[in-house]
């Protein structure tokens, strides 16, 4: 095992056919997201009523923890499931939203913008409400983020090519699936669209261990597909007709990068609900502390756990009888994030 000294990427070596490039910035990066998300993640579990002691937390980890009922049914039905949907759909959402800015070479291009997440949204709620028993939530949530990804890609005329073209026909796409939730909750019973307005705002509640299986499955089956073609989404970064001469294969790595994507993305609402503008933010705060020309795949996916996580742990905390949504905290942060990234682009004259 070798690994050569250089200012540049660096090769890691395993036996003579196995090598793994990375740069040192981004592996230390990485490596303090990681521990900052345990930490949250710790936190998460220390903090409310029924919150452990750090002899507690450390008791659950090492097997040996002897826990009130209280506590038990607490960590085993309520904050467990909860910080483990948490985790995995926020990287779900990171790394989503790090394949579309990356296929599209824009920072805008993200399953928000694009219309992915409500159209997610419109096809859990359709599933849920108009054709219960049909199709289950989760295939619903991923053809409808397919459907419109679809629709987006044909009305702009240029596929995710043009920024401008690509933010009115996400606005457009948005609100007819939009349409599609409100016909939903129409047809639901009153209990029943309480639930759902719940939901479709994004939220973390009464989360189950189901829902944990859901998002982790996808994420560990399509995060090696996302691996494995990660030197053919740099080489798209450089265009299209370098990318095909360099072997490349631009639009079969484009293709292959938006299924992905659609896919984790759909995984992620269908167990949390359209959480807002983490697959936006998360991408570009990994490519700026990682000081990289692309996002890349785990750093985005770090960064979106350790956001929702965060976000997750400020809504269990507020005073008693607020009760928000985790997607209202996260939309409040992103909606500020998304008019700085606007400006930016404006004066840069890409819009």
């Amino acid at each position: 095992m070798t690994a050569p000294a250089s200012t540049g990427p660096r090769t890691l070596r395993l036996g003579s056919a196995t090598s793994l490039q990375f740069r040192p910035r981004t592996l230390a990066v990485g490596v303090a997201i990681g521990v900052v998300t345990l930490v949250v993640a710790a936190a998460s579990l220390m903090l409310g009523k029924n919150g452990l002691t750090a002899g507690e937390l450390w008791g659950v980890l090492t097997g040996s923890a002897e826990l009130s009922r209280a506590t038990e049914f607490s960590l085993e039905r309520l904050s467990g499931p909860r910080l483990f949907v948490a985790l995995g759909a926020g990287a779900a959402l990171g790394i989503s939203g790090s394949l579309f800015q990356t296929v599209t070479r824009n920072p805008l291009g993200s399953p928000e913008i694009v219309g992915l997440t409500a159209g997610a949204g419109g096809g859990a709620a359709a599933a849920g409400v108009l054709w219960p028993g049909i199709v289950p939530l989760p295939v619903g949530a991923v053809l409808g983020g397919a459907v419109a990804v679809t629709l987006v890609w044909f009305s702009t005329g240029r596929g995710f090519s043009a920024p401008g073209r690509l933010i009115i026909a996400g606005i457009a796409v948005s609100a007819i699936c939009s349409a599609l939730t409100g016909l939903a909750l129409t047809k639901a019973g009153e209990q029943q669209a309480e639930g759902l307005a719940f939901y479709l705002s994004g939220t973390l509640a009464s989360r189950a261990w189901g829902h944990v299986a859901q998002v982790w499955v996808v994420l560990l089956v399509v995060l090696p597909f996302v691996l494995a073609i990660a030197r053919n989404l740099n080489l798209v970064q450089l265009g299209d007709e370098l990318a095909d001469s360099l072997g490349g294969r631009s639009n079969a790595t484009r293709s292959a990068a938006i299924c992905a994507a659609v896919l984790l993305a759909g995984a992620a609402v269908a167990v949390c609900g359209p959480v807002s503008f983490v697959a936006l933010v998360a991408p570009q705060v990994a490519m700026r502390l990682t000081r990289a020309a692309t996002p890349g795949i785990i750093a985005p996916a770090l960064v979106g756990a350790l956001l929702l996580t965060l976000a997750d742990m400020t809504v269990q905390n507020l005073p008693q009888g607020v009760n928000l949504p985790v997607g209202i905290v996260t939309a409040g942060i992103g909606s500020i994030y998304l008019g700085y990234l606007l400006a930016t682009e404006m004066r840069r004259g890409t819009l």
